[in-house]
């Protein structure tokens, strides 16, 4: 009889014990899988998620993160700071000039195999130490440089819906222009600069110079014919806003100093900028200023290109993350590492 009892109410514990299991597991919240299958996702309707990790924001500066949707019509992006979220994410950006060579400060936990580490950098081989610490680090490379696994320019120019006729172009009723922060006499452009005042007048604006007319670039440069175009180091497609805002889409001819006329033919018309190492000397290129200025029409063609094509100015930072995640979407699933970022780079 004991027996029987003691065999009953163990039957019963047990049974209590299983029903509170179950009905704590209903209570529990569902997990997403970091990687739903297509099919799933087509049943549902909607594009499979993609959670982009931005693992610092660029130079410390927090900024709003936008809808990819909404500017760019990729569908399906979650772009994210929330380092929780690392082990789910299938791409993790990693800025350079936050990271310089300090290889400690990358995720500490293992890389998933389905998830993508991306380089990212917008500045020049000039100005981007510790590029030998990371070989053999990064999956992908996202930078102005041509080749690279993400390639975003600062700017490039696209076609027009419908070739215009006529450019209408701002009153122009001074000469040359330049707007310079980072004043370093060591740079070339300051000393090309140097050599090319001597014989044309130069209006300089920026930091310990003239101040901009309204804080605008295009407001103060727009009045000009001329735009020096300079870079701060010359390397193969480093091509930055200086060109394309401060020089095209403020209607003024940019007179270059970077990489070579070659370079630049490959973003823009040979017939839409004047390069210096078109000219033996500075004293030359001012000449060559001073005749354009005298004859409109030989001035003017160098904005034939504004009929048929429109600027388009990189957009700092949605655009690069919003590409990632495009990126990520059409990958195959082969599997590669940056062997030599440094060799790469250069």
């Amino acid at each position: 009889m004991h027996r029987r009892l003691c065999r009953r109410l163990s039957l019963a514990i047990f049974a209590g014990i299983l029903l509170t299991f179950y009905r704590s597991v209903q209570e529990l919240p569902r997990v997403s899988l970091p990687h739903a299958s297509h099919k799933t996702a087509g049943v549902r309707g909607k594009a499979p998620l993609v959670t982009v990790l931005i693992w610092w924001y660029p130079f410390g500066k927090k900024t709003e993160i936008k809808d990819c949707d909404t500017l760019y019509n990729i569908q399906g992006c979650r772009l994210t700071t929330n380092r929780l979220l690392y082990p789910i994410s299938q791409a993790v950006v990693v800025h350079h000039r936050d990271l310089g060579g300090n290889v400690s400060q990358l995720p500490a936990e293992r890389r998933p195999a389905f998830q993508r580490w991306v380089w990212m950098n917008f500045e020049s081989p000039t100005h981007s130490s510790g590029l030998e610490v990371l070989n053999g680090v990064f999956n992908w490379t996202m930078s102005y440089k041509r080749g690279s696994d993400i390639f975003i320019p600062y700017g490039y120019l696209y076609p027009k819906k419908r070739e215009g006729r006529k450019v209408v172009l701002p009153i122009k009723s001074k000469l040359v222009a330049w707007v310079i922060s980072n004043w370093n006499e060591d740079h070339a452009r300051v000393k090309y600069y140097h050599r090319l005042s001597r014989h044309v007048v130069i209006d300089v604006y920026g930091r310990y110079h003239q101040e901009l007319q309204n804080n605008s670039i295009g407001l103060t440069i727009s009045p000009y014919k001329f735009y020096l175009a300079f870079e701060n180091s010359q390397h193969v497609d480093y091509i930055t806003e200086k060109l394309w805002r401060n020089a095209l889409m403020s209607n003024t001819v940019p007179i270059v100093l970077g990489p070579s006329r070659a370079n630049y033919e490959q973003y823009i018309p040979a017939d839409s900028f004047i390069h210096v190492n078109d000219f033996s000397t500075p004293k030359k290129l001012a000449e060559h200023l001073m005749f354009l200025d005298e004859n409109a029409r030989s001035y003017r063609k160098y904005f034939d290109w504004k009929r048929r094509y429109s600027v388009h100015l990189a957009k700092f930072w949605e655009e690069p993350y919003c590409k990632v995640c495009e990126a990520v979407k059409s990958a195959r699933a082969d599997y590669k590492i940056i062997s030599n970022l440094a060799n790469w780079f250069q």
